[in-house]
């Protein structure tokens, strides 16, 4: 009996530790969201947010990971100003840039789950996996960005993704870094 006891408080101290770490990244999201650099030509701003959201996949991985973004949104839509330059509401994630949040979710998850798969914890895999989640975070952005905004195509990835490129991959190239060297 005593060892059950054990380990049902073992996973319930795992279980509350990966809660808090996903509370601490939905916090770190929200604070990357008020780093923000208005582009005169773009709806879209630079945030730090894809940072975190990086490294809430990577480290926290799928279930988690996805939850701390899930969470970020949660309280934007509840109207605490937590989206880019303290914006908040559902309004925002209809909105032109609300692609890019819904594509957080998607990336997180997805980073999450192909480090869970591979097992492995190195930088140039990290590098790979958060890749991927960014192809996917620009691919909702600029879609919900050009059916808002009444863009094409192409106007759609002059305005949401080409800006973002080299901040994307430097931010990118620090998340998988810091991801290689600390575990969660």
């Amino acid at each position: 009996m005593k060892g059950k006891n054990e380990t049902y408080g073992i996973t319930q101290s795992s279980e509350l530790r990966k809660l808090v770490f996903s509370s601490l990244f939905a916090a770190m999201i929200a604070v990357g969201a008020y780093i923000k650099i208005p582009l005169p030509f773009s709806p879209v701003p630079v945030t730090m947010q894809s940072l975190f959201v990086f490294l809430a996949g990577s480290m926290l991985k799928s279930k988690w990971g996805t939850l701390s973004v899930l969470i970020y949104a949660l309280l934007g839509i509840a109207g605490l100003p937590v989206f880019a330059g303290g914006a908040s509401g559902l309004g925002v994630i209809l909105g032109p840039t609300g692609g890019y949040i819904i594509g957080f979710i998607v990336a997180a998850f997805v980073i999450g789950y192909l480090s869970e798969k591979s097992g492995k914890n190195d930088y140039f895999s990290n590098a790979l996996y958060m890749g991927i989640g960014l192809v996917i975070d620009y691919a909702l952005g600029m879609t919900q960005l050009a059916i808002v905004a009444k863009l094409d195509l192409l106007q759609a990835i002059t305005l949401g993704v080409f800006p973002f490129i080299l901040g994307d991959l430097l931010k990118l190239a620090i998340a998988a870094y810091i991801a290689s060297r600390y575990r969660i």
